[in-house]
């Protein structure tokens, strides 16, 4: 679809005025005489703002009025790389991050490799006086989306917020075996024992309340892919519940059952829908789910 747009040459971007609601690539392709492929190096290379914001997200939704600015400068549209972290996001006030398996998103010990050192570097070497500040963590070998704050004070407001602030947040699991059940929740008490191994309980432990929902996307024999919608957010809640239901995470060495298809911890947060702590904007953020998951339900 073709719109009518305003071009406004001005420093190292080019400017267009959005006239009509439309998914952000699909504007991008109607607008700037560039092909596909080179479009969406640009957006994933953070070259491409709207009203003054970095947005990497190809579906995101334009309305009449806002302003989009599309970098010329091939040195900003390399942007930030790296093999661990997948820039979604970034405003003044916060970032949102992809995040590999196998990479801690804090330092736990002395030279260990995680999220927010490799923030703090490209912070400094894109000249914002900030720090990323950890707000909610994803275990080492857990993918997918995570937010870290800029300042101490954004930090804190989604920190004491945050079951307020975050509307949605689902995570994607291959688990060991066929799934019974096609859709069902799971609710008991979490409580870690003196090792450190979280157990269950369906009365009160002096733990905490755990409640998941979750929904079966695809199964064989060996199987399953299941989406987690997390009602509370406990530590190893969704690799405990599935457990508790006989249907272990595949590659969990804490509770699996050695099932290891794909040599990894197949857990991936792969949505994460928040109101941004300071602008009250619905943010809305989502990840394909890994190839390699996928893979194991490939029609053959």
């Amino acid at each position: 679809m073709r719109m009518n747009t305003g071009a406004l040459r001005e420093g190292d971007y080019d400017h267009y005025e959005v006239t009509a609601p439309a998914p952000l690539l699909e504007f991008l392709l109607a607008t700037i005489p560039l092909s596909r492929t080179k479009i969406k190096a640009t957006l994933q290379g953070r070259g491409i703002k709207v009203d003054g914001k970095t947005v990497s997200q190809f579906d995101f939704m334009l309305q009449p009025g806002m302003k989009v600015s599309v970098s010329k400068n091939k040195r900003n549209q390399k942007g930030f790389k790296s093999r661990y972290v997948r820039i979604v996001y970034e405003d003044r006030w916060l970032i949102v991050i992809e995040k590999a398996e196998g990479i801690l998103s804090m330092a736990a010990g002395h030279s260990s490799l995680n999220v927010k050192s490799i923030l703090d570097n490209y912070f400094r070497q894109s000249r914002q006086k900030c720090t990323a500040h950890v707000v909610h963590r994803l275990d080492r070998d857990t993918s997918g989306l995570m937010v870290y704050a800029k300042d101490m004070e954004t930090e804190q407001i989604l920190e004491h917020d945050w079951h307020r602030i975050v509307f949605d947040r689902r995570y994607v699991a291959v688990l060991s075996g066929e799934m019974e059940q096609d859709e069902g929740t799971i609710s008991n008490w979490l409580k870690d024992n003196k090792a450190y191994i979280t157990y269950s309980s369906p009365t009160d432990n002096g733990g905490k309340l755990a409640i998941t929902h979750f929904h079966v996307l695809d199964r064989t024999t060996e199987h399953s892919l299941v989406e987690f919608r997390l009602e509370t957010g406990r530590k190893n809640q969704i690799r405990v519940h599935s457990a508790d239901m006989g249907h272990p995470v595949c590659g969990d060495p804490k509770y699996g059952n050695g099932d290891n298809p794909i040599k990894r911890l197949c857990l991936h947060a792969w949505l994460l829908c928040f109101i941004h702590p300071m602008t009250g904007e619905r943010l809305e953020f989502e990840t394909p789910i890994p190839t390699a998951f996928r893979l194991l339900f490939k029609k053959r």
